[in-house]
Parts: C-alpha cells; structure tokens; sequence
C-alpha cells in the first residue's frame, strides 16, 4: 500500500551543491559517492547556476598541473578486461548521441556514469587502473553533460560537467579538462549568459595549452562563440582564425572523440555564432549590426550538413545547423528559401529530439509568423508547429 505521507516531488539543489570539496583525490571520490549514493532512481532536480557560482568552477580548476596523460589518450593498454570494456563502449555511445540527440540515451548513459562512480568507490586498483578509471568517468561525464544540455536539462548538464571536471583532474586529463570547460562556456552562452561563456571560454583556453592542435581549435570556436554573444565581434573573429590556424598545424594526437572537427565545422560553428549575434543585435534594435553578421552567417552554414541526407549519421548537427540557417534566410527575407531549408530540418526532427536545436526552430517559428500572409510561409508554420510540440522542453 502507498504511503500517503510520501512526496512524489523531487528535491530541488543548485548544481554546484556540495561541490565545494578540495581539488584532490579524497574530494574527487566524495563527489563521486554523491552519485553513487543517489542511485538510479535519483529524485532530485539540478538547477543551473550562473554567475559567481558557475565560473569559480573554472577559477578554482587547478590549471597548473603538467603535462597530457598519455594513458588516457593510448586505449587497450592490458590488464583489465573491465576496464577495456568500458573504454571501448564511450565511442559508441558518442555516435549514437550524434544520431539521435537526447532521445531516450541519457538515463543508459546515466548508469554507465554510476557504475563507474560505483567502481572507484570501491577502490581497491592499482594506480594505473584507478587513472583510466577516472579518464573513463570524465569522458562519460562530459558525454552525459552534453546529452543534458542538449535535452535542456541545464541543471542536470552542470552536475554532470562539474564532477567529470574533477574525474581529468584526477586522471591528468588536460585534453578533456579543457572540452568540458569549453562546454560549461557554450552552454552559457546558448543560455544568453554572455559574461559567463567568455569567462569560462578563456579559462577553457588557458586550459588546453599543450593539449593537440585539433583540442586548442575546438577550444577557440566555442571561445569564438562566447565573444559573439557578448557583442566582442573582434575577439570572436580573432578566436575563429586562430582555430582555423591551429587545425592546420596538425601537431600532436587528439583524442579520438575529436573525430567530428574539420575545417568545415569550424565554419559552420562560426556560422551559427554570427547568425546568433545577429539575432541578439535585432533583440537590441540594432539592425545596422545585425545585417552584416546575419549575411556571414548565412554563407558559412550554406557550406554546412543542413542538407546531408536523412540517413547521415550527423543528424543532429544537421538538424542545429539547418536551423539557424533558416533562421539566417528568413530575416533576408527569402521565404521560399527558409521553408525549404525548414521542412528539411523539421524532417530530422522525427528521429532527433533536441531541446537546443527546438530553442533555434522557435526562433524560426516566431519570425515566421510575421510573414503569416505569404502562402508559402501558411503551408509551412503547421509542420513547424507541430515538430516543436514533439521535442523536449528546457528544465533546470
């Protein structure tokens, strides 16, 4: 029989609750017992935090430390079968986010983060086991703060970045350090939080010096983005060429979740930064601004996965990219254009579910709808309607 005194509402914590602990193996294993103790069925609910609160992360991160670890860059060392088993399974749970988004992955990669959580809770491993231990949880970390992120689970998204940021501390990770830093910056400034995401982009950056090329490139563009948003046009194209720069150098290993970053992503990240600015300078009145960034960015995701096809194992890139490209057409006042590249991007939406990608389809949606008399513009807001019904909403 149900208990009637029982609550069935979650308890609601910052996401930085209890995260205070020293940057040190004991306080990296009292964060992770938080998981651990949480269980599967964890009932509460993160809630972002921003400010103060979001960048002492990264100020208190202890960039200091040396050099790459080579182990957490060099798999199937030997010498636990476990251990290999949970390496070789991260990059194909990184493909299928790639496919589908959110979908229904979170809670299963939930649970490999946990299990992880679990194995070094127990401890018991000799030093080099307990290292890739910890490079593995902040891989699963980062993927799940990316999954979260992506849903609109904000909250969430933090929880997860702020304790894999312990775990490549713990593993000497600096590679990985750096992306997840670079993802709290785009996560940021997705959420119009403009001061955070430079602060948290530059720490990013400082962060990944010595890392690969490709690592410091990848850094720079999400870098590049935060200076969009907080309107430092300058800085955001400084930060897009020394990426383009660094990713042509080509020296040192990345890991090999860096598989996804070509010249062409750099581009099109570029493309959806400006595109962005642009949005935000009409938001402020100022359309001379605007124009021109809305222009760049329309001719960088042109170049872009908007139209790969449906099949294409980049879905939800496709899906973001051809939404902001939409976006871009629509204020140039293209509407046969904008349908076209809309009906596209609604069509992934059957098998993506992107809470990042609905937020740029509801921008669409919403410069549409000044457009309703159009006749092209009527037969198309329905559908458009109708995918944003089906994608998930932004909590936390």
């Amino acid at each position: 029989m149900r208990c009637l005194l029982r609550s069935d509402s979650p308890l609601m914590l910052p996401a930085d609750f209890e995260m205070d602990l020293p940057w040190s193996r004991s306080g990296c294993l009292g964060v992770i017992e938080d998981w651990v103790a949480s269980g599967l069925l964890d009932r509460r609910m993160f809630l972002a935090v921003s400010g103060t609160a979001l960048t002492a992360i990264a100020a208190s991160y202890p960039s200091t430390q040396s050099g790459e670890l080579a182990l957490a860059l060099d798999r199937g060392g030997g010498g636990n079968p476990l251990v290999e088993q949970i390496e070789q399974s991260i990059p194909l749970l990184q493909r299928l986010d790639d496919a589908h988004g959110r979908g229904a992955h979170l809670p299963y990669v939930g649970a490999q983060f946990r299990a992880v959580s679990l194995l070094l809770h127990q401890g018991g491993h000799r030093a080099p086991i307990e290292r890739r231990l910890f490079a593995a949880l902040a891989e699963l970390g980062q993927l799940a703060g990316w999954m979260g992120f992506d849903a609109g689970q904000h909250g969430l998204a933090q929880r997860y970045y702020f304790t894999a940021l312990r775990a490549a501390d713990q593993a000497g990770y600096r590679a990985m350090a750096a992306h997840i830093l670079a993802d709290l910056s785009f996560q940021a400034a997705s959420r119009e939080q403009p001061g955070d995401a430079v602060e948290l982009g530059e720490a990013a950056c400082a962060t990944a010096q010595r890392t690969s090329t490709g690592v410091r490139a990848s850094v720079l563009t999400r870098l590049g983005y935060a200076y969009a948003v907080a309107g430092q046009l300058g800085d955001a194209n400084n930060a897009y060429h020394a990426a383009v720069q660094s990713l042509a150098d080509g020296t040192g290993q990345d890991p090999p979740w860096m598989y996804y970053l070509t010249p062409n992503h750099l581009d099109t990240q570029r493309g959806y930064a400006l595109a962005h600015a642009g949005v935000r300078a009409i938001a402020a009145g100022d359309r001379a601004t605007a124009k021109p960034l809305l222009r760049e960015g329309e001719r960088l995701l042109r170049t872009g996965a908007h139209s790969s096809p449906l099949d294409d194992p980049a879905q939800r890139r496709a899906l973001f990219e051809g939404g902001w490209l939409a976006v871009t057409a629509a204020h140039r006042g293209d509407l046969d254009y904008t349908c076209n590249v809309g009906r596209t991007a609604v069509a992934r939406t059957v098998s993506v579910h992107s809470a990042r990608s609905a937020q740029v389809l509801a921008l669409l949606a919403v410069r549409l709808r000044r457009s309703g008399r159009n006749e092209t513009v009527r037969d198309f807001l329905p559908t458009l309607q109708a995918a944003l019904t089906r994608q998930p909403a932004t909590s936390g």
